[in-house]
């Protein structure tokens, strides 16, 4: 077994799933933040859940305690107000209060950084975002911002369209421009994995994208 135990926000979701898999195969010793712990129907002993929600700083500084890493593939409820800078906020400070450095957290293409050159349809696709969904877009530039000031080890994963399947296939990675139009929830998961104790992108935000 993996001595390092590692939080997750956000294992519930779609591609939290395939991290929370990937996490149990390799053996690590998971801590979970559950908003609804009662609906959680995966049991593995190596699985230590903490029932709470991300806004609340006492739940947060409960899940990261002991924990060696913390991953997030947090995503929006619907009809809640944006939840990003918020639960940023609160991680940042847990995570300063722990001394615990490596935060890795995923985001979308829309998130704006000085060392893009995005093409023209990655270009749209963020214009589409701010004009239909400015809240939410608004808000995850300002988990960016955020990160960008902290003293966290942090790396923000911008992603495409995320494909929901086990098969594996060629990934790419660019501080500038996402060249792929989707990722697999499997190469995700390893990716993330991997970033544990690679340094490459520490303080940076990279597209992560199929070819």
């Amino acid at each position: 077994m993996n001595t390092n135990t590692i939080a997750v926000i956000g294992g519930t979701g779609k591609s939290g799933k395939f991290l929370v898999q990937s996490l149990l195969n390799k053996q690590y010793p998971i801590r979970m933040l559950l908003r609804n712990p009662e609906n959680f129907t995966l049991k593995n002993p190596l699985i230590n859940i903490v029932k709470g929600d991300v806004r609340n700083s006492e739940a947060v500084h409960h899940l990261i305690k002991d924990c060696d890493v913390l991953i997030s593939t947090l995503g929006q409820s619907v009809g809640e107000k944006s939840i990003f800078s918020d639960a940023t906020g609160n991680i940042i400070k847990a995570m300063n209060s722990y001394g615990i450095k490596r935060y890795i957290v995923t985001t979308g293409l829309n998130v704006n950084t000085p060392f893009d050159h995005k093409n023209e349809k990655v270009k749209m696709a963020t214009d589409w975002m701010y004009q239909n969904y400015p809240e939410t877009t608004t808000d995850k530039q300002k988990e960016y911002e955020l990160l960008n000031e902290s003293n966290l080890n942090w790396t923000l994963v911008r992603l495409p369209l995320i494909n929901l399947t086990d098969e594996s296939f060629t990934t790419e990675t660019s501080l500038q421009d996402c060249k792929g139009e989707t990722i697999s929830a499997t190469d995700l998961a390893k990716f993330l994995i991997s970033q544990m104790d690679d340094q490459t992108f520490c303080k940076q935000s990279p597209f992560l994208y199929n070819i």
